[in-house]
């Protein structure tokens, strides 16, 4: 666990209660800070400082006019996870900033998303011995029948707080 890292912290005391509780309270701190995340109803499966995967059903409040999930909620996704795995990374002290988002739609996706990040242990490092920098995260998306719908790339940088 990242020294001074409230929202790894805050996972791990979670991670320690009952496991049916972990989905809905790691769900709930998310959802309050992302508040987007919570009107698409994002729900996390796992936050930890090695993966991040989280998903999002096919609920009317997030599909497009042809029955899928919206363009725009799978890049919510994507980000979210992106965003939660260099959040459970990076130092208080350090201001995490998305760069870029690209997402490459390749084909409808059927039923819900789920999303899986992932660092490699130099962006970990990084993020842990730099004051400042980037990191191009990785990000799986796949749909109910196991495909990949989008590909993604989520390019995240960091500043220290107190510039």
């Amino acid at each position: 666990m990242p020294k001074h890292n409230r929202l790894s912290l805050a996972a791990h005391l979670i991670q320690r209660l009952p496991r049916r509780l972990h989905e809905p309270l790691l769900s709930r701190l998310f959802c309050s800070q992302v508040r987007f995340a919570g009107t698409a109803n994002v729900r996390i499966q796992k936050l930890s400082i090695d993966e991040v995967r989280m998903s999002l059903a096919n609920q009317r409040r997030v599909r497009n006019h042809i029955g899928g999930v919206h363009a725009a909620a799978m890049a919510l996704l994507a980000e979210s996870a992106s965003g939660c795995m260099v959040g459970m990374n990076l130092p208080d002290h350090k201001l995490p900033l998305i760069k870029t988002l690209k997402v490459d739609y390749r084909r409808r996706a059927n039923g819900g998303l789920r999303a899986i990040a992932t660092l490699t242990q130099e962006q970990r490092r990084a993020m842990l011995e730099q004051e400042k920098g980037e990191a191009l995260i990785e990000v799986t998306m796949l749909d109910d029948t196991g495909s990949e719908p989008i590909r993604c790339e989520m390019h995240w940088a960091w500043v220290s707080k107190h510039q």
